[in-house]
């Protein structure tokens, strides 16, 4: 088990773009979801993991990850999960010694794009880079649990204009 601390952005413009380092293909998709947890399957490149999450709002969570074949991890994907899958781009841009991992999403939920940082400790400072935009860590619309029942296709037009903008409210 790990305590996964972390904190989630909205990202206005591109300039993150010059910074980019690596990015990755992701899909994934939740076997199930709990008042307690959610289970979660992902495939990316030629790896695949079976992930549980403490279902809990804020900057820290335990979670579980395993390993597992691609070949299971896509069946599962196929055959099991529930509501729509979440497809997204993931970018790492280094900023001072830390590390945002910049989604793009696809697919039904293309259009959003939401900046994640891992941190040591929940109170930890970190570069904010200009291309931050409002901060969405205690927002569970952002998750990707959420984004698989309701994806952001289907919000409020108002709402999605305003997340391209980096805000989190019409």
């Amino acid at each position: 088990m790990t305590l996964e601390i972390e904190r989630k952005f909205l990202v206005t413009g591109d300039a993150w773009r010059r910074d980019a380092i690596a990015c990755a293909e992701l899909r994934q998709g939740y076997l199930a979801n709990t008042a307690t947890s959610s289970v979660r399957v992902r495939a990316a490149g030629t790896e695949g993991w079976l992930s549980v999450k403490a279902m809990r709002a804020g900057r820290s969570r335990e979670e579980f990850e395993y390993a597992i074949p691609l070949t299971d991890a896509l069946a599962l994907l196929d055959e099991f999960t529930e509501g729509a899958p979440v497809e997204k781009i993931r970018h790492r841009v280094p900023v001072g010694r830390h590390e945002f991992e910049v989604d793009e999403f696809q697919g039904a939920n293309h259009g959003l794009v939401v900046a994640e940082v891992e941190l040591d400790h929940a109170d930890e400072e970190f570069p904010r880079p200009r291309w931050l935009g409002d901060e969405v860590t205690d927002d569970a619309r952002y998750y990707n649990f959420r984004l698989a029942r309701e994806p952001f296709c289907d919000w409020p037009a108002d709402l999605r204009a305003a997340v391209a903008r980096g805000g989190r409210h019409p």
